[in-house]
């Protein structure tokens, strides 16, 4: 009897990745150059870079000086006109420290864009290699369902036959309900992976069919001595480094005002009746002597202080997660070497001789039972590290901004 043959040829079929059959399939590198155009986030942060850059301009402006004039008396003969310019004049270096502070706020705002980027780029590889992993899984499903139902057919065959107890073939019906279940439950995943990965693409709903790529080609990424010596380049750790100095630049725009602005008025005045025109020359200058602008002083000092606090609190959680990431890609590399070399064939190998024995009357059903679970947990353990994996490159990119 050769019923357990095909559905071996199918489950070996499954130790090799299977490309995409969907037509209009999407690639990875289709896949990142949409999100790079189309991306909600990315516009967002390019939006504030142009918003930065208006607020820079409206830094270094002057202010506009004042034009005032005023009639005393209507009767032309005797009435006195008054024409004043009010001159504003900045002091204490307050257009410097307000000119410094946006140029800050524009460095920064640039910084965020590039940690957008590379956050959108983890996002759609993370979402990418979820939607390729859920299509091996539902592939890996379909062949476990094709399996548990053949060997259903089988086993029935063999209590028509009176070679084996009624018993097996309900044990056969049981593990072919549980093999459906789970290929729903995959179908299911598909979709879920599929709508995720149409959202960092700036989709609403997926426009292909499926994702098409290879999950056991893993991107080389360095050792973890390189990529801690290039953890200061992180977009993030650039975005708060920019931060904190946007915060000291705060600092000297609040003590910058607490020196009053002088106003320089010039003007003419001309009395009709007197027939005279005179000159009028003055200053308006407040006094400081309660409000000197300490306490904004104190909170922007403060809010700077906070910035490095920040700052440093950032680049720890970054260093923890770098090393996580790298340990985690390396374990699974080791992993996936052990799964490849010994865990899968090994697992082949008994399915194979617990299927031929079965053929031969030498095991029963529970025998190649449980030699197919063991092949397809090891299925599914060599995809779930291969996701592992994936998703901590993904981890390292989004730190390093590769």
């Amino acid at each position: 009897m050769r019923a357990f043959v095909g559905p071996l040829g199918l489950a070996a079929a499954f130790l090799s990745p299977v490309p995409s059959l969907a037509q209009n399939s999407l690639t990875l590198d289709q896949a990142l150059e949409q999100a790079a155009t189309r991306s909600p986030l990315i516009a967002a942060a390019v939006r504030e870079v142009d918003a930065a850059r208006g607020a820079s301009l409206q830094a270094g402006l002057w202010r506009n000086p004042e034009l005032s004039a005023t009639v005393e008396d209507l009767r032309r003969d005797s009435r006195t006109t008054t024409i004043t310019l009010d001159i504003p004049l900045e002091l204490g270096g307050k257009r410097s420290a307000r000119v410094g502070a946006a140029e800050r706020t524009l460095g920064l705002a640039l910084a965020e864009l590039s940690k957008v980027r590379a956050d959108v780029r983890a996002d759609v590889i993370q979402a990418f290699f979820g939607a390729l992993l859920a299509q091996e899984r539902v592939q890996l499903a379909q062949g476990s369902a094709d399996i548990a139902g053949r060997a259903a057919d089988a086993v029935a065959l063999r209590v028509a036959a009176g070679k084996v107890s009624p018993l097996e073939a309900s044990r056969a019906h049981v593990d072919r309900a549980n093999a459906q279940l789970e290929l729903a439950e995959s179908r299911a995943g598909l979709q879920t992976a599929r709508a995720a990965l149409a959202a960092v693409l700036g989709d609403a709903a997926p426009a292909f069919e499926g994702v098409q790529g290879d999950l056991a080609v893993l991107p080389h990424r360095p050792a973890l001595d390189e990529l801690l010596a290039r953890l200061d380049a992180s977009p993030a750790l650039l975005a708060g480094r920019l931060e904190a100095e946007r915060r000291r630049a705060l600092v000297d725009v609040e003590r910058s005002r607490a020196v009053p602005d002088l106003v320089l008025n010039l003007g003419s005045r001309r009395d009709a009746a007197a027939g005279r025109t005179q000159a009028i020359v003055g200053f308006t200058l407040p006094l400081p002597v309660f409000d000197r602008n300490q306490g904004a002083v104190v909170e922007a000092s403060r809010r700077a202080e906070k910035a490095d606090d920040e700052l440093q609190a950032l680049r720890l959680r970054l260093l923890t997660e770098l090393q996580d990431a790298s340990q985690r890609l390396a374990q699974a590399r080791h992993s996936l070497a052990i799964l490849q070399e010994a865990v899968l064939p090994s697992a082949r190998q008994a399915h194979e001789a617990a299927s031929k024995g079965f053929d031969a009357g030498k095991f029963g059903f529970l025998d190649v039972v449980d030699a197919q679970r063991t092949l397809l947990l090891a299925r599914a353990r060599y995809l779930n590290t291969l996701a592992a994996a994936h998703q901590a490159v993904a981890a390292i990119d989004r730190i390093t901004g590769r």
